[in-house]
């Protein structure tokens, strides 16, 4: 059976605006978008596959909303809006030439299923593809998570999983591809628990831990971050929530309640900028920023505290 086409959707933007525009045509178009850097030109390139064609004026409302950040004052660059039928075949070998192998330390190997490259002994080994989703680990703020993870259950001095880890549990607060929890399975969690509110990220993120045999030790759920109990039956060791700003400090009781005494809150997805507000909500309610990173336009932070629950 032949494959249908896909749609993709790409802006031509600058390293600066590479997030901002990222983040605005993944919500225009209610899919994950991923962007990639081409260092002999200087430009970044945007992009969203859609499997279906486009609604008829989406090029004009793509252009309304890089009108609108140009006007808050990040430099986007060009901005040209490209929109065009592909071959699946095409796309998955253009996403072949951009999804590398990372390592995390030296407990986890993040590989796409192309790839032949072979864990080190008493490696970790995530195994992910992109689909038509994204969340690859090589976003800083997905990295970061995954640095906080490893931290959290891997002996400082061998770098590999604690006996203990198997006490931890852990919350995937917006899962996207399942890259965290997943990670989190294989380093010894558990309960491991994600969910997401796009339904088609719960998708690709089952497919995923499906494919990395950790589905009967990770459930993965559709969820929604503002129904998040105040005072819930269960509360976890380890908590990473890789969302925007506004949705963070606008949740932050629900999350921040979620989070067992003496446990490690990851926050990310925030522009540098922003930062500061949600450090500042995050410990009007008890938590400490006990370490933070910048990468690009982003900066992600973890909390703790060693104070009583909520």
């Amino acid at each position: 059976m032949k494959c249908q086409p896909l749609w993709r959707i790409s802006i031509t933007t600058t390293p600066e605006g590479e997030d901002a525009v990222a983040e605005f045509l993944g919500a225009t178009l209610d899919r994950p978008a991923a962007s990639c850097f081409n260092a002999e030109t200087g430009i970044s390139m945007v992009t969203v596959y859609c499997e279906a064609r486009p609604p008829d004026g989406v090029r004009k409302t793509i252009a309304a909303g890089l009108e609108h950040i140009n006007r808050c004052g990040l430099k986007i660059g060009p901005g040209k809006i490209t929109i065009a039928k592909v071959r699946r075949e095409d796309w998955a070998e253009s996403w072949k030439r951009h999804f590398k192998p990372i390592e995390i330390g030296g407990a986890l190997l993040v590989n796409p299923s192309w790839s032949k490259r072979l864990p080190r002994k008493n490696q970790a080994l995530v195994i992910l593809d992109p689909g038509l989703s994204f969340g690859t680990g090589q976003h800083p703020t997905t990295a970061f998570c995954l640095q906080q993870i490893v931290a959290a259950v891997c002996d400082r001095r061998s770098r590999l999983p604690q006996v203990a880890a198997s006490s931890k549990s852990f919350l995937d607060i917006g899962t996207g591809s399942g890259i965290l929890a997943i990670a989190a399975a294989k380093l010894g969690c558990h309960p491991v628990h994600a969910f997401d509110y796009d339904a088609d990220s719960v998708r690709v993120a089952r497919a995923n831990a499906r494919a990395n045999r950790v589905q009967p030790s990770l459930i993965i759920e559709h969820g929604d971050v503002s129904k998040l109990r105040l005072r819930p039956a269960r509360k976890y060791d380890l908590i990473c929530s890789n969302l925007i700003s506004d949705l963070l400090i606008a949740e932050k009781r629900r999350i921040a309640a979620q989070l067992n005494r003496g446990g490690t809150l990851v926050l990310a997805g925030i522009l540098k900028k922003e930062f500061p507000q949600v450090q500042k909500a995050y410990e009007k309610l008890g938590l400490k920023l006990v370490c933070s990173r910048s990468g690009k336009e982003w900066r992600s932070g973890s909390f703790c505290r060693a104070t009583k629950n909520l």
